[in-house]
């Protein structure tokens, strides 16, 4: 693989840093090429390729847009969503031995049934089959299911419908091991070494009341690693602009 394993991140504007750490532990930790594309609302918006109504029942702004990654990546080769409360603490490139088959599309396949009945930012915490499955996708993008995923499709059928993964066969539906979606609070902690992607489904720690999750140490270290470097990038910008 010689291009650069394109991976698209949903972004929310009510909580930007969250996108901030997972984009920035996902390159850090990838010893292959990796292109991260932020999947905002607003911009999809005014492309006129997403002109849903807004659902009550959506506790994020990519809760729909995250099934135009395939469009967005022109219906070609292998391509990545992932929801933005990501953690990464594994490589990335481990997903591409999954790109040799010819499934439609990997995930892991939780059994998941929330107890909370809402998340940490106040938001509506709903349960239904097959939940978090969507949270992360690895799509074959010219599979014929996958193709079925137009904007049309994305803008007028329902959330069951799309998160439930009806648009594919089950057959042609692959597994990824719970590692690659670690659910905090929910999956139990590995014996030894960390998960690949950690997802603070419910709520992370850039929420003040939610310092005490699992490898909430982490994700700070990662944050404040973050800061550091975008820091640096801005005070040297400024210093270019002023000579």
């Amino acid at each position: 693989m010689t291009d650069a394993f394109r991976v698209f991140v949903g972004w929310d504007s009510r909580e930007p840093i969250a996108y901030d750490v997972a984009r920035h532990s996902l390159l850090k930790n990838a010893s292959v090429p990796v292109s991260v594309i932020p999947i905002k609302q607003d911009e999809l918006r005014a492309r006129e390729l997403y002109w849903r109504e807004k659902d009550p029942l959506a506790s994020t702004e990519f809760t729909y847009t995250r099934f135009l990654t395939p469009f967005l990546a022109d219906y070609t080769g292998w391509a990545l969503f992932c929801d933005c409360d990501f953690l990464w603490l594994g490589d990335v490139a481990g997903l591409l031995e999954y790109t040799k088959s010819n499934k439609a599309v990997y995930c892991v396949q939780h059994d998941y049934t929330p107890k909370a009945t809402t998340k940490m930012d106040g938001v509506v915490q709903t349960s239904y089959p097959r939940k978090n499955w969507s949270s992360l996708m690895l799509f074959n993008c010219a599979h014929p299911a996958v193709k079925s995923l137009t904007p049309e499709v994305v803008n007028r059928e329902s959330g069951a419908y799309l998160h439930r993964m009806q648009w594919v066969a089950d057959e042609d539906l692959g597994s990824l091991p719970v590692e690659w979606n670690w659910l905090e609070g929910w999956n139990e902690k590995p014996a030894h070494g960390t998960p690949k992607a950690v997802h603070y489904t419910s709520g992370g720690p850039w929420f003040a009341e939610w310092q005490n999750v699992d490898y909430a140490d982490l994700w700070i270290a990662e944050r404040d690693e973050f800061l550091s470097s975008a820091d640096q990038a801005e005070a040297a910008l400024s210093r270019s602009a002023s000579r």
